[in-house]
């Protein structure tokens, strides 16, 4: 699904693992053995979470267009 959020991916030590999260979708995350894995997973959940918000009438909160830096 094209959309315009932003995802966010760092490395936890205490999963041992990537986590990529979207801060408009409080609760979204999703952890990979790599940041690749980590962003697949979380653009799936993504997508059905805007899929969810569609079929329950769920206004989709506005992209926040974050600039990090590295």
């Amino acid at each position: 699904m094209n959309n315009k959020y932003t995802i966010q991916i760092f490395w936890s030590a205490e999963d041992e693992a990537f986590v990529a999260i979207c801060q408009e979708f409080s609760g979204l995350s999703a952890f990979g053995e790599t940041r690749e894995e980590a962003l697949q997973e979380a653009q799936i959940a993504l997508d059905l979470m805007i899929e969810t918000y569609h079929s329950k009438g769920i206004r989709l909160p506005e992209p926040q267009n974050i600039l990090l830096a590295a």
